[in-house]
């Protein structure tokens, strides 16, 4: 973490008191989560909201009014951030935030992001049922475009907001039909100056993401909590694969610079790569392969693949694509055709901070759930939220580690125990005094 965030400390002179008796309302929660997963491009029980679409301007204005219903002032930013606040008795003092994202790629679940954003709705309501007063202010973040869906480039607000993509190229960005993002957000009702979208370091205190694991360990190990200590760094290449079209039957086997079948070695280059450092953090995928002219009888001529790489480990991720790009080249060199990379994102790590944890790790013994300690390799808000602010992650488990999908599923007693836990962690948090 930067070293202009001071830590966060456990316990402080007149601090305000940590909530001993807080219920959560779970049955109120989970018909909040149904109602949300109602506001759908699909057909139940699909989920699919895309950033600036209908449903994701009805999701946006359904949770705007809950919050309101809790008596939170409402903040939006130029694109559509949205920041709900429970003030502070002291208004002097920076916030602590919580919160993710409610967008939801095609064929989606009712629990990614959600949890987050309506599970740290109903902490907040847990604590204020409980006649807690926070000394610091209590925000609710909503961040626009968690999913790569429309832009290619996923985490869109919370990356503006810590300055990893500047205004200049947040207006190229364009979606698959050619609308413009700046087209696209007024339309949305959102204007402004996209510059004021950053926010300082230090603008909040500390920050805490509670999140489904979309993984299989939580369960598999019957835990009912997942404490992230460090979140995987993601990059992203399209790859452009050129090589010589012509007819699949006059064209002889000696002859061809077939763009598909280098392709393919390409992606099974990825994959050892990926293999070869030995670490079980690494990972490699090819998730978009598209394929020029797409006749069974034409020889391919150009190719276009998209490559996923994340890794904890920043460098070792770096030697992945090192390998990669290294073995393209003896493929472009032996089979004849041209290849190229575009690099879409390259993020760094973030490593949770050590006093936040502290602060996770105490109201889970306050509470008397399970937990263990765990990476993130999924990549969240909180990644770019790590550069304005100490964060930390709190996981609850899904059903057979499976998101992305309509069966995507957490059962009431993981959120239940995840939302309160989140409650401690927001009242112990807020209970500070130091600026």
């Amino acid at each position: 973490m930067a070293d202009m965030n001071p830590p966060v400390e456990n316990s402080l002179e007149n601090a305000a008191p940590n909530p001993v008796d807080i219920s959560v309302d779970i049955a109120g929660l989970m018909a909040e989560i149904e109602a949300l997963a109602g506001i759908s491009e699909a057909e139940p029980p699909v989920v699919t909201r895309v950033v600036f679409g209908e449903a994701d301007l009805r999701a946006r204005a359904y949770v705007k009014a809950l919050s309101r219903e809790a008596g939170l002032s409402i903040r939006e930013d130029s694109i559509g951030n949205t920041f709900m606040r429970w003030n502070g008795l002291d208004p002097h003092l920076s916030a602590v935030a919580t919160g993710s994202h409610i967008d939801a790629i095609p064929n989606a679940g009712a629990y990614d992001g959600v949890v987050g954003v309506l599970g740290g709705l109903e902490a907040i309501r847990t604590l204020q049922r409980a006649g807690f007063q926070p000394r610091r202010s209590i925000e609710l973040v909503l961040f626009t475009s968690e999913e790569p869906t429309r832009f290619g480039i996923g985490c869109l607000g919370s990356r503006m907001m810590a300055g990893a993509l500047s205004p200049g190229e947040a207006q190229n960005l364009q979606d698959k039909a050619g609308r413009g993002l700046e087209d696209l957000r007024r339309v949305a009702g959102f204007t402004g100056d996209l510059a004021s979208v950053q926010l300082d370091a230090g603008h909040f205190n500390s920050f805490v993401e509670l999140h489904i694991e979309q993984g299989p360990l939580l369960e598999r190990e019957g835990l009912q909590l997942g404490i992230v200590t460090h979140i995987a760094a993601p990059a992203s290449l399209r790859i452009l694969i050129e090589g010589e079209g012509g007819h699949a039957g006059a064209m002889l086997m000696t002859d061809r610079h077939d763009a598909l079948a280098a392709a393919a070695e390409v992606i099974l280059a990825l994959e050892a790569a990926a293999k070869s450092t030995g670490e079980i953090d690494t990972v490699g995928t090819v998730g978009v392969c598209e394929v020029f002219p797409g006749a069974v009888n034409s020889v391919p001529s150009r190719v276009r693949l998209e490559t996923d790489v994340r890794d904890t480990d920043g460098a070792r991720r770096d030697g992945v694509l090192a390998a990669l790009k290294s073995s393209a080249a003896e493929v472009a060199a032996r089979r004849g055709v041209r290849i190229s990379f575009e690099t879409v994102n390259s993020d760094p790590p973030a490593t949770c901070d050590g006093a936040v944890l502290a602060a996770l790790e105490a109201s889970i013994a306050d509470s008397g759930h399970s937990a263990r300690r765990m990476v993130s390799r999924a990549y969240h808000d909180s990644l770019f939220m790590a550069r304005l602010a100490p964060v930390a992650m709190l996981f609850t488990p899904c059903r057979g580690g499976v998101s992305h999908r309509p069966d995507e599923y957490a059962s009431p007693e993981w959120i239940a125990a995840g939302v309160e836990v989140l409650a401690r962690t927001l009242a112990q948090l807020s209970s500070q005094s130091f600026t």
